[in-house]
């Protein structure tokens, strides 16, 4: 085995997961995941069958990361966060044929407590703040609160809060890298 994993840990037959990652106590991985390499599953993750985890992805303690979700490269999973799969859950209606699939880009930030409602995509490297409520699509760099969440600026790729309006035209550095962003037709890019 080419991974960390805790004595308390299950990992279904199938599953696949990536050099150097880690799983610790109490997660269980279905067999139909795929986890990338140099992952880290926090206390009492849940990974199921249609889900897919890119390298180097942080998921914290006590989040399920149901089927058709999806995380690119790098992105940070908060303590106790929510991904959900069916958009109108019922006990009593079977509705797992109407899966929605959660796509969350390269580096994106999803913070302790939020929800992500299924069906969406959150862009690369956008921060979504502790106890939001994602219910839309989250352009690249933005950042969101609230609930339902709304945009309140943009962030860098080293999580640091951008100098730029929410719409319009501008172009900043990142306080910590010095790295310069600009913001053109409500689309913010590294350049």
């Amino acid at each position: 085995m080419s991974h960390y994993q805790h004595e308390s840990a299950i990992v279904d037959e199938g599953a696949q997961i990536g050099e150097g990652s880690r799983i610790w106590h109490f997660v269980h991985v279905c067999g139909g995941a795929r986890i990338g390499a140099g992952v880290s599953l926090g206390q009492n993750v849940f990974v199921g069958n249609k889900v897919v985890i890119g390298d180097h992805c942080k998921i914290q303690n006590n989040v399920s990361v149901y089927d058709n979700v999806t995380l690119e490269e790098g992105v940070f999973c908060g303590p106790s966060m929510v991904f959900t799969n069916v958009y109108n859950p019922r006990s009593l209606i079977e509705r797992k044929d109407e899966y929605r699939n959660t796509l969350v880009k390269k580096g994106a930030t999803l913070g302790a407590n939020c929800t992500i409602v299924c069906g969406v995509t959150i862009g690369e490297y956008a921060f979504v703040g502790a106890g939001a409520v994602v219910n839309k699509d989250v352009p690249a760099y933005a950042l969101m609160v609230g609930v339902p969440a709304r945009q309140i600026g943009w962030m860098s790729e080293h999580g640091e809060q951008l100098d730029l309006p929410l719409t319009g035209e501008g172009e900043t550095a990142c306080s910590h890298t010095g790295a310069t962003y600009r913001l053109s037709d409500g689309q913010c890019a590294r350049l």
